[in-house]
């Protein structure tokens, strides 16, 4: 069984699509195994997003992040990292696939609705940074 993390980023969240996206994962035999609602400071949202500081867009990026409460999970089941990153839709939604999460509900590729983790290495570290083994059902 593999995991990754995923986010409800606070554009989601605000425009009430939480459900929407919990639904979708579940449609899709995503086992959802952990859960909470937080509210990232700027030091939480740099620290998650390090990997980007030296882009144009991270300054926009965690402001964004901090912007209003997000909802992580960890999602688990065979291949979830592909699966799930297949769901969400390509990070700029006007190039994501139909019926895709990002291509039915992104505004903006920033404001794109959902957060994955791209590898192994990262879904372990992305998970790690949000949960502690307590929080995480086995």
């Amino acid at each position: 069984m593999e995991r990754t993390l995923s986010i409800i980023k606070p554009d989601a969240v605000k425009r009430g699509l939480i459900g929407e996206v919990v639904k979708r994962l579940e449609q899709n035999q995503l086992n959802i195994v952990a859960m909470k609602m937080i509210h990232m400071t700027k030091d939480q949202a740099k620290g998650f997003y390090a990997v980007h500081q030296e882009r144009p867009f991270f300054e926009s990026l965690t402001d964004f992040m901090i912007s209003g409460p997000a909802v992580v999970m960890v999602l688990e089941g065979d291949n979830v990292i592909a699966r799930y990153r297949e769901l969400m839709g390509a990070t700029n939604y006007e190039e994501a696939a139909e019926g895709t999460i990002r291509r039915e509900f992104a505004t903006d590729i920033e404001k794109n609705v959902v957060h994955g983790s791209d590898a192994s290495e990262t879904a372990a570290f992305e998970i790690s940074y949000f949960f502690n083994s307590f929080e995480i059902v086995n």
